[in-house]
């Protein structure tokens, strides 16, 4: 006996049939542009007893929105970024927004292709960490043409849309006011380079420093955000006559590398050497000791980037906006004794 053909996939049209509705009628209720009680109620029994899916392509070319936001990052490998992701996509769906993700690897032009895709794709917005301060304007410039653009934790040096970010000065100041606490003198700042979020912690840290008085810096030791380059930064420090009080961290990912050669030169911590880090990631609690850090509030930052970029979508042509917020203060035992 033969197989029945295949009836293929249920189009609009057989849903308005089926809810006894015009096929615009149909298509007026599954879009939300408004339509009777009665006809609401008949195509969405209709939808779910055929099991219609709106096709999203098509959707796409009527109404020349995707509903997809692009959101490309540096290093999806890093923890913080990790977790600003995840939070992201969750701000996003608040407004029915999807996702497509990128990552630039710390390349320019990697990040430059990446974004470069995902605005032929047609995405209706695009949120970016970018990746250098400086090299990445032309890529930012190309998309800011053609869609919204909001950046996020980093900028570019020129204006270029939305911004959403940290108060690094204050988070720098307020690790630096409780090394004093501890009875630190001898501080030493260990970062990444190439971000503004990079700059302002530095800028910060040497502003705290002339403020303090008693609190004398030794060089900066500037690289990339990664544990390497935490370990690469303590064998500088142990050729130095004299150990630091303390060390900042402009990162928690820096501050593990660093916790870890520390203990593989039996350097004792909080003891001999102070350790604080920035961002507020899982494993920054997790380690041994407990790292001292700066906690960003991801689900507020995510949050304030999802409705920005909503209210671009949405046709707020209004000036770009700058909106930094404070970082909290959670003091471990990397740089206290009495920490809990």
């Amino acid at each position: 006996m033969g197989s029945m053909p295949d009836p293929g996939p249920v189009r609009l049209r057989d849903v308005a049939i089926a809810a006894g509705v015009s096929r615009s009628t149909a298509s007026r209720v599954l879009s939300g542009s408004g339509a009777s009680d009665a006809a609401v109620a008949a195509v969405l029994a209709a939808t779910k007893q055929l099991g219609y899916r709106p096709d999203p392509v098509a959707r796409a070319m009527r109404t020349r929105s995707t509903s997809i936001a692009g959101i490309v990052v540096p290093a999806i490998g890093n923890p913080f970024f990790a977790e600003l992701i995840e939070a992201l996509e969750k701000a996003l769906r608040f407004y029915k927004l999807d996702v497509i993700l990128g990552d630039s690897g710390g390349s320019v032009a990697d990040e430059a292709d990446r974004i470069g895709t995902m605005v032929d794709r047609k995405i209706d917005g695009l949120i970016v960490i970018p990746t250098h301060h400086h090299a990445s304007i032309p890529a930012l410039r190309a998309a800011a043409r053609s869609v919204p653009v909001v950046q996020v934790d980093r900028h570019i040096d020129t204006p270029l849309g939305d911004y959403v970010g940290l108060d690094n000065a204050a988070g720098v100041h307020a690790a630096l006011d409780h090394l004093i606490d501890e009875g630190c003198r001898r501080v030493v700042f260990v970062s990444g380079t190439g971000s503004t979020a990079g700059q302002a912690r530095l800028q910060a840290f040497q502003a705290g420093v002339r403020r303090l008085p008693g609190l004398k810096a030794q060089r900066p030791l500037l690289g990339s955000f990664t544990l390497d380059f935490g370990r690469q930064a303590v064998e500088l420090i142990m050729q130095q006559k004299q150990l630091p009080d303390a060390i900042v961290c402009g990162a928690d990912i820096i501050a593990l590398g660093v916790l870890r050669a520390l203990r593989l030169h039996k350097v004792e911590v909080p003891r001999q050497v102070k350790v604080t880090g920035f961002d507020g990631i899982l494993f920054a609690e997790l380690c041994d000791p407990p790292l001292t850090t700066l906690r960003q509030p991801v689900p507020v930052i995510a949050a304030e980037v999802a409705r920005l970029l909503n209210a671009r979508l949405h046709g707020d042509s209004s000036p770009p906006r700058r909106s930094e917020v404070a970082p909290l203060l959670i003091v471990r035992q990397s740089s206290s004794e009495n920490a809990d």
